[in-house]
């Protein structure tokens, strides 16, 4: 059972009436439902906020011993203070409560180990801090698990004192009864409930469920307990609407949904299915099945992982009030044969089929996870049997590719729709839709079905006969009734002997059915007894015999009834002993249609492309009418394109948007069960005509003409060709003229303009009164006359070769044939091969007499030769060139770009890499100082390169490292020097010595360094007591002493000497300090000693920032003046981070003026900029702010 709070007034932790006085405050609304806000002030500071929850605390549903836990995030500034409290009890126990708080994801929980039944309650999570407090409630249920002795006890006590809720399980107040349960009479409650939810319109079908016939009492006691149910529900909720059943989804889950606006967000929420309580989850991902989905005001209840099980009632409660019951049911069905993968071209219909093992009227399709139904884009089709179900996804586009599934019942299959696109369409057009289906299920569902049916009406009559056999084996059970006091008369034709005689009972084998008959038209009604006997016929009641137009027969124990003109409709029936069987013929005539109608609808229907085309057919009204309509043996269904529309008198037929391919003949066909008739009509669509029909084929070919054939177009576009238009292009050119047209009787043209050994294309259009078609082109150039080929070129010469590249020349053809020459076509052909290669296709010749061959294989030789290429196509090909070799010539080493010094910081590894051409590859030596290097120092050669690698430096491996590469053309040599050094040690002690007055020898001590590195020198620097700076007064000093000039006496001076290398310097050595003067004698004036004078001072701000709005991309100068003593150190910061550092930023401070420089400014770079100042004294800062404009 599940443990839920008590329903008391308790309070917790800061709530009732003493706590009243202390939070009396404006109460705000929070953004996330449920959360009860204080503020404590009427107006907060700038910047400050009352605590706020952005995620609250979840209900808990769970089993006794499991891990139970609440999460919240709370905001607000200052940061809020968290805690936990719950209404019947306290949660100081450490044992069994643990609140924790994670900074990273800034996460409170309040954690319960080992849950048990007695911490089901409701609890409260409060986040406070100065200027307001925030509440949220949330409840814990407790599924208990086995039976407790002290617990029952307990429980046995509390229901002595009249408390029987806690004892019993909970159940639904409203319990379906199980049939054998019920009064004979009784109605099951389950009905009533079921009604109180429905719709109006499914009122009908629970009725018949149930077996209810009264329906205005049901109306009126439907409405007496709406009534009352909607005053029980006023209690716990504002409004309900929006109860949608239980369905199916797409996904494989039941679902159902009502939106309900509660009066109080903590009531309970209890969910049952046939009157017994189903826990639930409300977190996603939970194993269990049922959960709860809470969005804003709406409730959904889902199921996942279906079983047949959980068919039944489902009902929400909202505490001890019924809100809601649907009823699940899950159909026996499977599928037979599934969706399978269709793959269709652009505008092509895809057809989706399958066959369930039941009937079933209607099943759900879904098209990526979205229901689809009928309409202008789908069409949904069932067979007659309700076993073969089929979707057909009408104008297939690239954006209609996906999964589709089909649902039935619990059962699901689906496939993949893939849409390919139409490589026959013209591009920049859209293609013509097609009129052929892609897809289905590869398999003759018509043969399954058939099977399937037979099986299940196999099935049926097994089910009947056993039926039969229990009502007759009940019969025979029963006493014989009591005979009658007058002997019964006995049929006619049967002699009262035979009664006497024991025979077998008489039966019938096969009876009489409902037969529809044809008016004026004979009929025959058929009987079969299982044995042979006597029977009568009944008409209406009335016993027949063999007259004018009625004819009784029997044949052995078949019994025959002919009507020769049938006249009127009746009951018929035939009796033999104590049986009986009945049908009703019923007489009508065959649909007619009227002759003017008929005539108007033979009619041909002549649209043009792109237009609506209607057909329209009257008749006279009858019942029961089948009206279908076909196009050229096809049925027409409505949708997509097609408009059908059935009235009682007649029937409408619309094709929008007509093409060519709708053309054709269209029939209406009207079916009752007496007959048929049709009616057929043409519907004609005009277009344009197709292109003519090809190829186009040469009749004559000369110097001076050339004649060309075609034939007609294969559809004329529903109207005769009136005309052709031949245009001509001269080969090797972009432009068409139009040569001429001829009628449409003519399918030959002969041009005269044309000149001896040039070649043309021809493209021919045919028209008719709705346009020109698309063009015939013909496949190759026609040439007028033979063909004058040039003749042979010069013999291809080799200016230059290479491993990549080999450059030809060669001389025009002597001899051109008067035909002038348009470029050239080179050949190659490797040595002991016999096939020459084209470099170069005809249509792109090489225009000059030169060519650079770079599809060449290293050390491959080949030959070239060359043909001249006019109008007339390729020439007689030149002499082979001489072999050539595909290899870079000999040359010497020589090297590319290197590098003569590299400084290296010592313990890092040395790489010198230098880049040589040569051929051939020559042999590489290096030398380190003219020696042979060490073995633990590699070199790595490759093709074109050599490395020298030193894994891990030291001093000592500071040398002039030389490297040699020799061929058989020569030797070449490089010198390069590496240092290997590190940042240098410091100075020795500084010396100050005045020779002549304002100048001062600075003499220090050499570096230890100094002997090591022959690059290293010294860098002297001077700060006074005036101006305070240190500033360079000396560089690149490679003695020990130095000069210092203008000394100025009544000023200090000290000196700092670093050492300098190729690494960057040292600490510096500092000199002792110079003008100091601790004789001097204090001076007194007027009686009143002299005091030293101080200049520390804390930073202040002397020139402030300004506000900056520049445009985008525009540059900006930020300035500011800043002073302090000692002096401040100086940072920049953007919206408090700070940006010194940042390459995007130039930032500048000379004596005291702080400069930020930005070269173009981005929207990005705006926000609030602050320049903080600090020393040991204290700090000082201003902002401004900067606005980018676009």
């Amino acid at each position: 059972m599940i443990k839920r709070s008590k329903e008391t007034d308790g309070t917790a932790t800061g709530q009732g009436p003493a706590a009243d006085n202390f939070d009396v405050g404006i109460k705000k609304k929070s953004k996330v439902p449920g959360v009860m806000i204080t503020q404590f002030i009427e107006t907060l500071p700038e910047g400050k906020s009352h605590p706020d929850f952005t995620r609250k605390p979840i209900a808990l549903t769970i089993q006794e011993g499991k891990f139970a836990f609440f999460k919240a995030i709370v905001v607000g500034d200052p940061k809020p203070t968290v805690t936990w409290s719950r209404n019947n009890g306290d949660v100081s126990d450490t044992s069994r409560y643990q609140t924790k708080y994670d900074p990273n994801s800034n996460e409170h929980t309040f954690e319960m180990a080992n849950v048990s039944a007695d911490q089901a309650d409701t609890y409260k999570c409060f986040a406070t801090n100065e200027y307001g407090k925030a509440m949220v409630t949330v409840l814990l249920n407790v599924i208990e698990v086995g039976f407790k002795k002290d617990k029952a006890s307990k429980q046995a006590s509390e229901s002595i004192d009249g408390n029987f809720k806690t004892v019993l399980t909970r159940r639904s107040k409203v319990r379906p009864k199980i049939e054998d349960e019920r009064k004979e009479g009784e109605i099951n409650p389950k009905f009533w409930e079921l009604l109180i939810s429905a719709n109006k319109k499914d009122y009908e079908s629970i009725c018949a469920e149930f077996g209810v016939t009264d329906f205005r009492w049901m109306l009126k006691k439907l409405n007496e307990m709406k009534k009352e149910r909607e005053e029980e529900q006023a209690e716990f909720v504002k409004s309900i609407t929006n109860l949608k059943p239980i369905h199916v989804n797409v996904d494989g889950t039941a679902s159902f949904e009502i939106d309900m606006d509660l009066i109080d967000p903590s009531s309970r929420i209890f969910l049952y299915k046939d009157g017994e309580m189903v826990p639930y989850t409300k977190e996603l991902g939970e194993s269990m099945r049922h959960n709860l989905n809470v969005i804003g005001r709406k409730y959904i209840f889902s199921v996942r992982d279906l079983l047949p099980d959980d068919a039944g009632l489902y009902q929400v409660d909202v505490e001890d009030v019924n809100m809601f019951s649907t009823d699940f049911k899950i159909p026996t069905v499977d599928f037979l044969v599934k969706l399978q993968e269709v793959k269709a071209t652009e505008r092509e219909d895809a057809v989706f089929e399958c066959v369930l093992s039941n009937p079933f009227s209607k099943i759900m399709w879904f098209g990526k996870n979205l229901p689809l139904e009928q309409g202008d884009k789908y069409d949904i089709e069932v067979s007659e049997d309700k076993l073969i179900h089929r979707l057909v996804v009408k104008d297939c586009m690239v954006v209609d590719k996906g999964i589709y599934s089909a649902c039935a019942g619990i059962k699901s299959c689906n496939a993949w729709l893939i849409v390919e696109a139409d490589k026959d369409a013209q591009k920049g057009k859209k293609s013509a839709r097609k009129t052929t289906r892609a897809g289905g299920a590869g398999v003759d569902l018509h043969k399954i079905a058939e099977v399937q049916h037979a099986k299940l009406e196999k099935e049926r009559d097994e089910r009947k006969e056993q039926i039969k056999v229990a009502e007759e084996a009940a019969a025979a059970a029963q006493p014989p009734p009591t005979a009658p006091s007058a002997p019964a008369k006995a049929p006619a034709g049967i002699p009262p002997e035979a009664s006497k005689a024991p025979q077998q009972e008489p039966g019938i084998v096969s009876g009489l059915t409902d037969t529809y008959a044809l008016r004026g038209q004979p009929t025959d009604l058929l009987v079969k007894m299982n044995i042979d006997c006597d029977g009568a016929w009944f008409k209406d009641g009335e016993q027949l015999t063999s007259k004018a137009g009625i004819n009784i027969s029997k044949d052995g124990n078949c019994h025959k009834l002919t009507i020769q003109s049938c006249g009127d409709s009746g009951v018929y029936c035939f009796a033999s002993g104590g049986h009986s069987t009945q049908g009703k013929v019923i007489v009508g005539d065959v649909p007619e249609f009227d002759p003017d109608d008929l005539y108007k609808f033979s009619k041909p229907v002549i649209v043009r492309v792109g237009q609506n085309a209607a057909f329209k057919m009257p008749f006279p009204p009858q019942e029961s009418l089948e009206i279908r309509w076909y196009k050229d043996g096809n049925e027409v269904k409505d949708g997509g394109g097609v408009k059908i529309v059935k009235e009682s008198n007649h029937s409408r037929l619309l094709l929008r948007d007509c093409l060519r391919t709708d053309a054709g003949e269209i029939k209406i066909q009207i079916k009752n069960p007496f007959g048929v008739v049709e009616a057929t009509s043409q519907l004609i669509v005009l277009d344009r005509p197709g292109p003519p029909d090809g190829p186009v084929e040469i009749a004559e070919t000369s110097s001076s003409v050339i004649e060309i054939e075609w034939k007609p177009p294969k559809d004329d576009g529903g109207s005769a060709v009136t005309n052709y238009i031949i245009e001509r292009q001269p080969s090797g050119q972009s432009l068409w003229t139009k040569l001429g047209d001829v009628s449409g009787d003519k399918t030959t043209y002969r041009d005269r303009n044309v000149t001896h050994g040039k070649k043309y294309n021809y493209r021919i259009y045919a028209e008719n009164p709705e346009g020109l078609s698309d063009a015939l082109y013909t496949t190759d150039s026609i040439m007028a006359g033979i063909m004058i080929l040039s003749g042979p070129p010069g013999t291809p010469k080799v200016v230059s070769a290479s491993k990549t590249c080999i450059n030809l020349t060669w001389a025009p053809p002597e001899d051109d044939r008067g035909v002038p020459i348009t470029g050239y076509q080179l050949e190659k052909r490797k040595k002991d091969a016999h096939q020459w290669i084209a470099l170069n296709p005809l249509n792109e010749p090489i225009e000059g007499e030169s060519y650079a061959v770079k599809d060449v294989t290293e050390g491959t030789e080949y030959e070239f030769r060359v043909l001249a290429i006019n109008e007339s196509g390729a020439g007689d090909p030149s002499p082979a060139s001489e072999m050539v070799c595909a290899k870079n010539p000999n040359m010497r080493p020589c090297f590319k770009d290197p590098e003569d010094f590299i400084v290296v910081r010592a313990g890092n590894s040395v790489r010198v890499k230098i880049n040589y051409e040569a051929e051939p590859p020559p042999e590489i030596t290096w030398l380190k100082d003219d020696e042979p290097i060490s073995p633990w120092i590699k070199v790595i050669n490759t093709e074109g390169m050599s490395q020298l690698v030193i894994p891990s430096s030291k001093h000592s491996d500071s040398a002039i490292y030389t490297i040699k590469a020799k061929n058989s053309v020569g030797e070449t040599t490089f010198d390069i020097e590496v240092r290997v050094t590190d940042e240098p040690k410091s100075p020795g002690p500084v010396e100050l010595e005045q020779t002549i007055d304002g100048r001062v020898v600075i003499s220090w001590a050499p570096s230890p360094d100094q002997e090591l590195d022959d690059r290293l020198y010294y860098v002297v620097t001077e700060h006074d007591s005036n101006t305070r700076v240190w500033k360079t007064i000396a560089d690149r000093l490679f003695s020990n002493t130095h000069t210092a000039n203008n000394i100025l006496s009544g000023r200090e001076y000290h000196f700092r000497i670093y050492a300098k290398n190729d690494m960057g310097l040292s600490d510096p050595s500092n000199s002792p300090t110079w003008g100091f003067n601790n004789n001097k004698v204090q001076m007194m004036s007027n009686g009143v000693s002299s005091t030293e004078l101080n200049f520390e001072r804390p930073p202040s701000i002397l020139v402030p920032l300004k506000v900056h709005t520049p445009p985008k991309g525009y540059q900006l100068y930020m300035t500011c003046a800043v002073r302090g003593c000692p002096t401040p150190t100086v940072n920049w910061y953007l919206d408090d981070m700070c940006i010194n550092l940042d390459n995007n930023y130039y930032i500048t401070n000379s004596f005291g003026v702080c400069s930020l420089h930005i070269l173009r400014v981005r929207p990005k770079d705006s926000g609030e900029y602050k320049v903080v100042a600090e020393n040991s004294f204290g700090k000082a800062e201003c902002s401004t702010k900067l606005a980018v404009r676009d």
